[in-house]
């Protein structure tokens, strides 16, 4: 009996940190997969993009414009986006149970359909967890002020 109590009386001392623990690896992994978001939009690595986007991805931009996955793929495939340079400031990440909501402030240099650009954004991406892999599920961005 005292041996059940003592272990019991253990778990709930190392209860919180196993789940900072898990709370940290799984912000190493997310903060992986924006970056590999981030590459694979610099790279117009259409493949990649698509292995890191749910089937289900809406992906809205500051300008009103929504796309689904296909869409955003095809804005790759076409050139109608082209990063040339992004740079990422300011990331926050919180989770709520296997989703995890990323913000950030997006710097980039853009040359969408062969029109040199710059636009400077805020940005909400939300992720969820399918598996060992985190899915990009939504995205919105909205003109920095």
């Amino acid at each position: 009996m005292q041996i059940r109590f003592l272990a019991f009386l253990l778990f709930i001392a190392l209860a919180p940190g196993m789940r900072l623990a898990a709370q940290g690896k799984n912000t190493q992994q997310v903060e992986a997969a924006v970056k590999k978001l981030t590459r694979a939009m610099l790279d117009s690595d259409v493949p990649v993009l698509s292995a890191l986007a749910s089937p289900k991805l809406t992906y809205g931009h500051s300008s009103g414009k929504v796309q689904d996955k296909t869409e955003f793929l095809a804005s790759f495939k076409t050139g109608a986006s082209d990063f040339t340079k992004i740079d990422i400031k300011d990331q926050t990440i919180y989770f709520v149970n296997n989703t995890a909501i990323v913000r950030h402030l997006l710097d980039a240099d853009t040359n969408d359909n062969k029109q040199p650009g710059h636009t400077t954004l805020k940005i909400m991406t939300v992720w969820t967890k399918v598996g060992s892999q985190w899915l990009l599920v939504a995205r919105q961005a909205v003109k920095a002020l």
